[in-house]
């Protein structure tokens, strides 16, 4: 039997994380369009959903099959809080959502994937995920706490996509992959949240902070692949903000690096801090402000 050959036009597989939810009384692995969308059209790639179902093999997904399927993946915003008891605190209020199947899949899978350099960009839950299956901690209510700010989505009576208008300005980090990305130091994002960062897990650099000083960005010290997490929801605004289709099109640009090598053509970099190149960081720029004019 003859199957077809790769095509080389074929665009990098993205996996997307999903939330368990039920519709007709079936259990359902759901993702925001927003982020399908933010994969598809500002990172240039095909996007495909990751159950949760768990991780391991027999029992859900197991890693080294996903990494050897897929060229990247995005770790979704949701409605959801990461159990408290996966980073050692006391059990969340009974009534606060949280899903155990999605932790299971992903706090399981991401060390895995982070050292076989598979390029991973988090958003908002997917951060806090990020920092909690790397050891780190998360403060549970982050409006309650002395000195925060109210990082919540404010009035639900708005329209949707007024949630997502800039909410506060970030401060970031120099020498980093944001600060490349935006051209600045400073922006403007539209962060909304419950949790947040508490304590930072051993090995991730900050990459941008709030005016409270809260965590709002970070990477992967010496992951040997693209590694990026925000707090703020650039899937979107991919749409009319051009930072924001610069962070989704420099995780395009990774994957891309990654299928070349997944072919044998290219040999990945060995820092997330180099995964995109000066050179590369303003090409992209230029380019989302190009479209954006």
């Amino acid at each position: 039997m003859n199957l077809p050959r790769s095509d080389a036009t074929a665009r990098p597989v993205v996996a997307i994380t999903t939330d368990r939810g039920e519709q007709a009384g079936h259990a359902t692995h759901r993702a925001f369009d927003g982020y399908v969308r933010a994969v598809d059209q500002a990172a240039g790639a095909l996007p495909l959903l990751l159950p949760a179902i768990g991780a391991g093999i027999g029992a859900g997904i197991d890693a080294a099959s996903l990494i050897a399927a897929v060229d990247g993946v995005l770790l979704t915003g949701g409605p959801s809080n990461v159990q408290a008891e996966r980073y050692g605190a006391e059990p969340l209020p009974a009534t606060t959502l949280t899903d155990p199947d999605r932790d299971a899949t992903v706090l399981a899978l991401l060390p895995a994937l982070v050292a076989a350099g598979v390029p991973v960009l988090a958003v908002c839950r997917g951060l806090q995920e990020f920092n909690v299956a790397f050891g780190g901690t998360l403060e549970r209510a982050v409006h309650l706490q002395p000195g925060r700010l109210d990082h919540r989505e404010g009035d639900h009576a708005r329209p949707i996509q007024r949630w997502y208008d800039d909410a506060h300005p970030v401060e970031l980090a120099a020498d980093g992959l944001l600060a490349r990305l935006a051209g600045a130091t400073h922006i403007n994002v539209n962060s909304l949240h419950h949790q947040g960062v508490d304590r930072l897990a051993p090995g991730l650099r900050i990459e941008a902070r709030a005016p409270d000083g809260l965590i709002e960005a970070f990477t992967v010290a010496d992951a040997p692949g693209f590694t990026l997490a925000v707090q703020w929801h650039p899937e979107m605004r991919v749409g009319d903000d051009a930072f924001s289709r610069a962070i989704f099109a420099a995780f395009g640009a990774a994957c891309r690096e990654r299928q070349a090598w997944r072919r044998g053509a290219w040999e990945p970099r060995r820092s997330a801090a180099s995964a995109i190149r000066p050179a590369t960081a303003r090409a992209i720029r230029s380019a989302t402000v190009r479209a954006s004019q």
